[in-house]
């Protein structure tokens, strides 16, 4: 057991027999009265976030959790495929624990797998991935009525938007967890 001072970004935490993931956490010590830590959850299996306060020095579980750098190999049917970059062995993850994530993967992309007992519970990507743009529309320099952007299919075969200057064919770097899009990039 530990003390919810302890509690970070990224810490699991067990309570009534699920595991949390920290989304967000905060220490508050206010002017009256004891202090305690607001925190935002994430169950790790269903996917609900709550927002739960802990009084400060209150005891509480962490969950062991291995983290792990692993390369995307494959899809597999409904799972994805990873191999381990220490030893090379291979993981099957399930679609439900990939979730958005498969928006922003390609093959020997790397990421890094939170796995608890030997069972993944979730992916953790980079902030950006640099992606090229299969097919958008021609921009036409006149149009203006969604403020200058346009859809545009990732070759991954995510949707982003995108400002209307920007050609299929173009690498763009986007925001994996907002699909949002940061600019081009040229190599």
């Amino acid at each position: 057991m530990a003390s919810s001072n302890d509690i970070k970004n990224g810490s699991v935490l067990k309570m009534e027999g699920q595991l949390w993931n920290t989304l967000e956490f905060q220490h508050v010590k206010p002017g009256k009265g004891g202090a305690f830590v607001r925190t935002k959850l994430k169950n790790i299996r269903t996917g609900k976030a709550v927002d739960k306060t802990f009084n400060a020095g209150a005891k509480v579980e962490f969950a062991t959790v291995d983290r792990s750098n692993y390369q995307y190999l494959y899809q597999d049917g409904e799972d994805f495929v990873f191999m381990d970059l220490r030893d090379y062995d291979q993981i099957t993850v399930p679609a439900t624990v990939v979730g958005d994530a498969a928006h922003f993967l390609l093959e020997s992309h790397e990421v890094t797998i939170a796995l608890h007992d030997g069972t993944p519970l979730y992916l953790d990507l980079p902030p950006s991935v640099v992606l090229e743009i299969t097919y958008t529309e021609p921009g036409l320099q006149g149009d203006r009525s969604n403020a200058g952007t346009k859809s545009a299919t990732l070759e991954t075969g995510h949707e982003i938007q995108v400002p209307l200057f920007v050609d299929q064919g173009t690498r763009v770097k986007v925001d994996t967890r907002t699909s949002a899009y940061l600019g081009r990039v040229t190599d």
